[in-house]
């Protein structure tokens, strides 16, 4: 699985030159990075070599191609050129594996879900100079798709958040989520009972949590270097929602695929004005330098009493043992050979029994909007799901905020 390190995205070619300019326009991690545009490119000066570049090196990301980039790079041929090269070409000129190949060619297979094309950035006419603000201006476009103010912009979210529900299979599960509870062992064996109502905010307010990482940004410290102290969980979420992803075992290739995948929609999240978190329930550094930012660009925090992972459980802790919750679990093998097959390293340090999952909180004090809870091991949240509770948090702190707005607001408003 390709890394979320901008240093390892751009590696030695003729993107590494351009990251003090792309640190200083705001595209400073590699999900914002993926979606510019040909006008976000003009507007920092990118040469068409450049451009082509960064078509090339988003394409490889998307398959976990990334060991071929510059070679592909340096070859200075377009991504269509490079396409349209026979198999015997494409092994003899750059090394490529046959099995690479296969999944180099094959247009239609990616490694990650990529993000629908309702939520690409449009393209935008620029009459200052380039500047943060041309970041901040990105931000606020997209928020626009998710502002609720009449039923056309209603159905305008529906349609776009379709192509997430027609790749996920989608059907909402409702408050709390999980994956379905299937028979192990021809019927011998059942799977452990989950929770059917989502936990109170009590439950997770108080939970003494410590920031290990901060958010990847280009360049920046691989680890917090100081210790932080610790703090109530409640302060993460304090002013902005969030999505806090329980993380069973970060050397686990389930959690690092899942983590994956929703860290790659993280522009989604930042229109959404969604802060994102992953939550571990053991502190071992090494893991943690592993995991981060490789798999996740996120906050990552460690549960220092576990107490997100029971809040899922109901109040204890939920857990499964290998042989049983794995071996003689089909949907477990399913949800690895899933992972598997996106190209991911595993290890197997840590506690493992321990089931994760995840919350989507609120800001302040409303409590917990979502949960899911990972019955089998390797279930994900669908992330449709995750996306539009999301939205529909958006749009409800919108609707908030103009129900207390003045008439004489609202007219500066709508004038505006």
């Amino acid at each position: 699985m390709a890394s979320f390190s901008i240093e390892d995205f751009v590696g030695d070619g003729v993107l590494k030159e351009l990251i003090p300019k792309l640190l200083e326009e705001g595209w400073d991690d590699v999900p914002t990075l993926k979606i510019m545009n040909p006008e976000d490119m003009d507007a920092i000066n990118m040469t068409q070599h450049q451009k082509d570049a960064l078509e090339i090196r988003t394409y490889l990301h998307d398959r976990a191609l990334m060991q071929y980039g510059d070679k592909l790079e340096a070859s200075r041929k377009s991504l269509p050129e490079l396409l349209n090269l026979s198999t015997e070409d494409l092994s003899s000129q750059f090394g490529m594996r046959r099995g690479h190949i296969a999944r180099f060619t094959d247009r239609n297979n990616k490694c990650t879900d990529p993000l629908p094309k309702s939520y690409g950035l449009p393209a935008r006419k620029l009459t200052v100079t380039p500047s943060r603000s041309n970041t901040i201006y990105k931000m606020k476009t997209i928020r626009k798709s998710f502002c609720r103010s009449s039923t056309n912009n209603d159905r305008s979210l529906e349609e776009s958040l379709a192509d997430f529900k027609i790749k996920d299979g989608y059907i909402f599960k409702g408050i709390v989520a999980a994956g379905p509870a299937e028979p192990r062992a021809c019927g011998c064996i059942q799977p452990p009972p989950v929770v059917d109502n989502v936990a109170p905010n009590s439950a997770i307010e108080n939970i003494s949590v410590q920031r290990l990482t901060p958010e990847y940004k280009i360049g920046m410290e691989r680890l917090v270097k100081t210790k932080t102290p610790p703090m109530k969980a409640s302060e993460l979420w304090r002013d902005k929602p969030a999505v806090l992803l329980c993380i069973r075992r970060p050397g686990c290739i389930m959690c690092r695929a899942e983590a994956h995948q929703l860290y790659a929609k993280k522009p989604i999240f930042d229109a959404l004005g969604i802060q994102m978190f992953a939550v571990l329930h053991e502190h071992i550094e090494s893991e943690i330098k592993d995991f981060w930012p490789r798999y996740w660009g996120g906050v990552v925090v460690f549960d220092r009493t576990t107490g997100f992972f029971k809040a899922l459980g109901g109040g204890k802790l939920l857990k499964d043992k290998f042989l049983s919750g794995f071996v003689f679990n089909p949907r477990a093998i399913a949800n690895y050979k899933r992972a598997k097959s996106m190209g991911i390293e595993q290890n197997f340090k840590g506690e493992g029994e321990i089931k994760g999952g995840l919350f989507i909180v609120g800001p302040g004090g409303t409590g917990i909007a979502y949960q899911f809870i990972e019955r089998n091991f390797g279930d994900w949240a669908p992330v449709a799901e995750v996306v539009e509770i999301c939205a529909r948090l958006k749009n409800q702190q919108q609707d908030e905020g103009d129900s207390s707005r003045s008439p004489q607001e609202h007219k500066c408003s709508g004038s505006s």
